[in-house]
């Protein structure tokens, strides 16, 4: 099978300063499923915890969402997305592509909300599942534009 139309494994990470949402995808089906939030704090990340989420899923490659202000503009933590992607990068090796995550969160929180009140989900809505729903937004997000 050509290269280019293989199956890709894709891991999703909603980057933030005290938590990271992850989710994982796959370009066959182009739906994503929310894994977990890895903690982080003035040191950075968890890497052992993302370390060890690649290891079990042996993604193709990741997608970061890029934290832009509502015009477009850089906002206060694009560069640390910036940085922490060209991490996963330099320590892993794995191909890394940014996208626009303006409002992913926001989508996520509603999801889960209409998720709960439809009986769906039975327990309240904490910020970790948010940051985790985000990453599923952000990976739909690229199937979207990319396959």
């Amino acid at each position: 099978m050509p290269e280019s139309s293989r199956p890709k494994i894709v891991l999703a990470f909603d980057f933030g300063l005290r938590r990271i949402g992850v989710a994982c995808g796959d370009s066959v089906s182009r739906s994503a499923s929310a894994l977990e939030t890895v903690p982080a704090n003035q040191n950075g990340p968890r890497w052992e915890l993302i370390a060890s989420m690649l290891q079990v899923w042996q993604p193709d490659m990741a997608v970061v969402g890029l934290p832009y202000n509502v015009d477009g503009s850089d906002s206060d933590m694009t560069g640390a997305a910036r940085t922490f992607a060209a991490e996963l990068t330099r320590r892993f090796g794995i191909e890394v592509v940014m996208v626009d995550e303006r409002y992913s969160s926001l989508e996520a929180g509603a999801r889960l909300q209409a998720a709960r009140e439809s009986g769906l989900r039975r327990r309240r809505v904490a910020k970790s599942d948010v940051d985790a729903a985000a990453a599923c937004v952000i990976l739909e997000r690229w199937f979207t534009e990319h396959t």
